[in-house]
């Protein structure tokens, strides 16, 4: 390539991103969903606008996986596993249970009111009854609302990606016409548990590995960390699991465990799963024919119509209902069920196969997801508040930060103390940390200084402790004791190796 050329697509590279990143801007006070600039974007880049020509399904479907497995590792590594624990069942049921009623009542009124061949109508049906990781946590993660609830609905969209691929892509395949209910539903369970599994095993390998490991330079750590869930994507597809399931319960094992340098790896696996989203969409807008889309307006209609109003509904009120999850939360549960970039990634899958009817499925599917996103994204804060599912943030908790000693066999933990964090006031000597931790520097108003038993921690203040590796868990444990209940917090629970204070 000629340097000169070069220097074009960089600058355009470089463009494309940074209107993209205004876009984000732009949405947030908008109230929409920024997936849709970014397909806008695309839309104008492409055969329509700009005039670049873009029609490799292929590289679209391997790109999009990939993009959508950093989606799906960010999503699980910001993920609170104590708020997702309690409602991991019902998320699970929505994303198996759930999404079969969903693909069977779709594809049933698609199939009657569209009167298409039953192939089709399954595509259809399944390629848009998945809910969008992307999405769901891009626009989730801006509201409001009650954690339990917003748990359900991302667990359910980093759950429920793998049963859809796999039915997609059978029912797109030559094993249409010989794969068994039975077969694809044990085809389902075998992909699951293997994911999940891989997932598990090497995520606490680089745990272990990494809290053991004093590199170089603190941003490997993010790089490293981001690799393991990488490897566990990759081991879980070569073993016949879902690649997908093991990045995301990777994500959420290491973003849950005791990571060094915690706090920058959240911020690096941010800023690629907003890269992913940005590229995944304009190369989904690039690969879209505008000329064709106003021909699939009716069919996007019904078909969303039929899911959003009818399909997703039942599914939720079949699911939550044993549970027993009050009707208004369902609504909202159901209301928040967004399509994204995932349906129309699957809906590339007919296309690489070739099948007659792919064209108008990834048509119909991309018009569904504009035409719906539109309608829900906007009206979720009112739907929120509608429901009662709307809950201000708790300022209490904490983020503590650490890095290994090797040499000291130690760890090095960092805070912040946060506006509404109840250790201001505190004193040091207050924390009744482990023996042997100690709160070894305070950084206040630009000045650093040792602190003593008497100092009181402020706002904004910068705390460093110093702890043996095996009481990190305990100080952690105790500092976000503090941070939420105060200086007495625990008072009649002894740490180890503490006497019991009455």
């Amino acid at each position: 390539m000629d340097p000169a050329d070069l220097d074009l697509v960089v600058l355009a590279v470089a463009g494309v991103v940074l209107a993209a990143v205004v876009a984000v801007r732009v949405s947030s006070r908008l109230g929409l969903p920024s997936l849709l600039l970014y397909l806008a974007l695309g839309l104008a880049i492409g055969e329509a606008g700009l005039g670049l020509e873009f029609e490799d399904a292929d590289l679209t479907q391997v790109l999009g996986t990939v993009a959508l497995a950093v989606i799906l590792a960010e999503g699980g590594f910001t993920t609170d596993w104590r708020v997702v624990r309690p409602v991991a069942p019902l998320a699970s049921v929505l994303a198996t249970v759930g999404v079969a009623t969903s693909v069977a009542v779709t594809s049933t009124i698609v199939h009657v009111v569209l009167d298409v061949d039953l192939r089709t109508a399954i595509l259809l049906g399944a390629v848009a009854s998945s809910t969008d990781a992307a999405a769901v946590f891009s626009v989730l993660r801006a509201l409001p609302v009650r954690s339990r609830l917003r748990s359900t609905v991302e667990a359910e969209s980093g759950f429920n990606d793998p049963p859809v691929i796999i039915l997609v892509t059978v029912v797109a395949s030559d094993a249409w016409g010989t794969a068994s209910g039975l077969s694809i539903l044990g085809e389902v369970v075998v992909q699951l548990v293997l994911g999940v599994v891989v997932g598990v095993v090497v995520a606490r390998i680089g745990l272990w590995v990494l809290a053991r490991s004093a590199l170089p330079a603190s941003g490997l750590y993010p790089i490293a960390t981001l690799a393991f869930a990488f490897l566990a994507f990759a081991v879980a597809g070569v073993a016949g699991g879902s690649a997908l399931m093991a990045i995301y319960v990777a994500g959420l094992v290491l973003g849950n465990g005791t990571l060094p340098h915690r706090t920058s790896t959240a911020g690096f696996v941010g800023g690629l799963a907003w890269l992913a989203q940005i590229g995944l969409f304009i190369l989904l807008g690039l690969l879209a024919s505008p000329g064709r889309l106003w021909d699939a307006l009716p069919h996007a209609l019904v078909v969303g119509g039929a899911l959003t109003l009818v399909a997703r509904p039942l599914s939720v009120a079949l699911c939550a209902t044993p549970f027993g999850v009050p009707w208004r939360e369902q609504v909202f549960v159901s209301w928040a069920g967004l399509r994204g970039a995932v349906p129309v990634v699957l809906a590339t899958i007919p296309l690489s196969a070739g099948l007659p009817a792919a064209e108008r499925v990834f048509d119909v599917v991309l018009l569904l997801v504009v035409v719906f996103t539109l309608l829900q994204g906007p009206t979720l804060p009112w739907v929120a508040r509608v429901t009662g599912a709307a809950s201000a943030e708790n300022p209490r908790d904490v983020t503590i930060e650490s890095a290994p000693l090797d040499d000291l066999g130690a760890t090095l933990l960092q805070l912040t103390v946060a506006p509404g964090s109840r250790l201001a006031g505190v004193e040091v000597g207050e924390l009744r940390l482990p023996p042997r931790a100690a709160v070894s520097l305070v950084l206040r108003a630009g000045e650093v200084f040792a602190p003593s038993p008497t100092t009181g921690l402020r706002v904004g203040d910068h705390v460093l402790v110093v702890a043996p590796r095996a009481d990190r868990a305990p100080v952690e444990r105790r500092l976000r004791a503090v941070s939420a209940s105060g200086r007495l917090a625990g008072w009649y629970a002894a740490l180890p190796g503490e006497a019991v204070r009455r």
